[in-house]
């Protein structure tokens, strides 16, 4: 769909129910294509990466379990960040 830029103002509604549905909008001066107006993948970007290949989505439940000796850590971290802030 071409739309000259003088009448975008007027056709901005149908400018965009266009790129919605994926068509592109070329805006005109004197005949001239000066700008195109595309729709947007509204998809989350994880999901699309995901699609693409690129991530693999995690699993549900942890691929590895947190380690006892790691949970003792960082118990014995915060504690000892709690008595510094005193």
């Amino acid at each position: 769909m071409e739309i000259p830029a003088g009448e975008l103002g007027s056709r901005i509604e149908e400018a965009l129910a266009a790129a919605r549905g994926g068509e592109d909008v070329v805006i005109t001066e004197d005949g001239i294509a000066v700008a195109r107006l595309g729709g947007v993948d509204s998809a989350p970007l994880m999901e699309r990466l995901a699609a693409d290949g690129v991530i693999a989505v995690p699993a549900d439940e942890r691929a590895v379990p947190r380690l006892p000796q790691a949970e003792a850590a960082k118990d014995a971290l915060s504690s000892l960040l709690g008595r510094l802030r005193r």
